[in-house]
């Protein structure tokens, strides 16, 4: 029976190389070598998160900018980065903790079972761990259920891996 699996993964390397760019960037770009900024990684592989750190507000944002467009040109899809607010930190310097979401929730597992079944296809879809696995009798209704997934805006970077046949 044909089946696929929806994921929303980030490819660690190239994370790892928009990092190191953002960071030789900072060092040195003239209206950010003096204010002492840097990113620090925080977590694990799993709950990978960033924190962002500098002498103010304005030049956090440029730090975090500077992060962004660095992750959109590696390809990594902005659903699946999260800014939290900054705070200021305990030597006078602000932070801002960068959230990276790897898999799919339980709760967006459930929705988009949820919209799958809404769809009235005839495929079945399982949440396995942190992702969801679709199958079902006939090719055509898995590419429609791809089709119709793409459509929805979830929050999530979705990708569509291990078609099977």
């Amino acid at each position: 029976m044909p089946s696929f699996d929806v994921v929303s993964e980030i490819n660690l390397q190239e994370l790892d190389n928009a990092l190191n760019q953002t960071r030789k960037e900072v060092e040195t770009r003239f209206d950010l070598k003096q204010t002492k900024s840097e990113i620090r990684e925080e977590g694990e592989k799993k709950e990978k998160a960033f924190l962002l750190v500098s002498d103010t507000d304005f030049t956090i944002k440029q730090v975090g900018d500077v992060f962004t467009t660095k992750l959109i040109k590696r390809g990594i899809p902005l659903e699946n980065v999260k800014f939290e607010k900054i705070e200021p930190g305990p030597d006078g310097r602000v932070k801002q903790l960068v959230k990276l979401q790897q898999g799919i929730p339980v709760e967006k597992a459930k929705e988009l079972v949820k919209l799958i079944k809404d769809l009235k296809l005839k495929v079945q879809a399982s949440i396995q761990a942190d992702q969801v696995r679709i199958s079902g009798k006939k090719k055509d209704d898995l590419q429609d259920c791809i089709a119709a997934l793409r459509q929805q805006k979830l929050g999530l970077a979705l990708q569509y891996v291990n078609f099977r046949e």
